[in-house]
């Protein structure tokens, strides 16, 4: 027999197949990366992306938003698709600011939940880190998180993101009434890009930073 069903066996699944499964996990995953596809967003992705903005950490918006983000920045926005066409994650980015503050933005980036921990967050935002060095020549990249989002921070810094201050009440009514609360703060995150040799937009007491939403809108 392959394995013993037996009661009184505690770990019935031999070392050996054991190792083989979990190699074959590590495979499938692989696979689901390279077998999807990443390509622009389209506006008819609007209506196939409730799957992906079902989650409570991803803020949503009107219809007019997304199009006025593929109007203006079609080339800092992306989809991850799979081989059976259902998507998987998205990118909204923009390109704002002026001289050394010049430099590509991060407005959403989700992954629907049975398609995370593959990566797809990292490829997505590569994609725009990319374009905003290549073709938009930022300094940098950056992007919000609420404060209380440990997750999604760790996996920010994973990427080479580090907090340059903490903004408060940005997800609040603009500084009004919210008291400073961790799930209404964000950290603004920054990656710089070749341009900024010196590094400049990346500071390292970013945490300790903190500036009112006001600052910011």
């Amino acid at each position: 027999m392959l394995f013993s069903t037996s009661k009184h066996v505690d770990n019935p699944l031999p070392y050996y197949f054991k190792v083989s499964f979990h190699s074959a996990l590590s495979v499938l995953n692989v696979n689901l990366i390279t077998m999807s596809v990443l390509r622009p967003f389209k506006a008819s992705d609007l209506f196939r992306f409730n799957n992906i903005n079902l989650d409570v950490w991803t803020e949503t918006y009107g219809i007019t938003f997304y199009l006025t983000y593929l109007q203006r920045w079609s080339d800092l926005c992306f989809t991850q698709e799979s081989p059976r066409g259902r998507l998987q994650g998205y990118i909204l980015g923009k390109a704002e600011g002026a001289q050394t503050e010049w430099h590509g933005h991060i407005t959403a980036v989700s992954v629907a939940p049975e398609y995370r921990r593959l990566s797809l967050a990292r490829n997505m935002c590569q994609r725009l880190e990319f374009a905003s060095d290549e073709i938009y020549k930022g300094y940098f990249v950056d992007l919000y998180v609420r404060c209380n989002n440990a997750l999604a921070i760790k996996m920010y810094e994973g990427m080479g993101y580090s907090v340059y201050r903490r903004v408060r009440e940005y997800y609040g009514n603009l500084g009004v009434g919210k008291d400073g609360r961790d799930e209404e703060d964000a950290f603004d995150m920054r990656k710089c890009l070749s341009r900024d040799v010196a590094q400049r937009s990346i500071r390292c007491n970013g945490r300790d930073m903190i500036v009112s939403a006001h600052d910011v809108s």
